[in-house]
């Protein structure tokens, strides 16, 4: 299964119950339908660049969260369709990291072993002048 990132811009309201429930729901959304999610991050309340219309309402403050996540194309459409659907979705969009986890993940550099020469001991130096 590839491996997705979603940027979500939620409308902004008082309390975090919204939020939470459309978090909620599309992690388990991703579950049901045999994908992983894999990290949520909250980016915090923000003012929007620039005023943003969506549903008939004008935002100018929005709640900015990303998930990653594994799923099937198949349930990605409908993922989108449930963000479409929703009046609470300001924008958000959905970036494919890769095919597999090897894509994303950069293996650790190689070790390379350097032998540094000694400095010689004080005891078998001798000085001449």
């Amino acid at each position: 299964m590839p491996l997705y990132q979603m940027f979500c811009i939620a409308s902004h309201l008082r309390e975090y119950k919204h939020i939470k429930d459309l978090v909620t729901m599309s992690a388990t959304h991703v579950m049901n339908e045999g994908g992983v999610v894999r990290n949520i991050q909250f980016n915090g309340t923000q003012t929007l660049p620039e005023r943003m219309r969506r549903h008939k309402q004008y935002y100018t403050v929005g709640d900015y969260w990303t998930m990653h996540f594994d799923t099937s194309p198949r349930t990605l459409r409908t993922l989108a369709g449930m963000m479409r659907r929703d009046h609470r979705v300001i924008r958000w969009t959905m970036l494919k990291l890769g095919e597999k986890a090897e894509d994303v993940v950069t293996s650790p550099e190689q070790t390379v072993e350097r032998h540094l020469p000694t400095s010689p001991s004080k005891t078998s130096t001798h000085w001449s002048l």
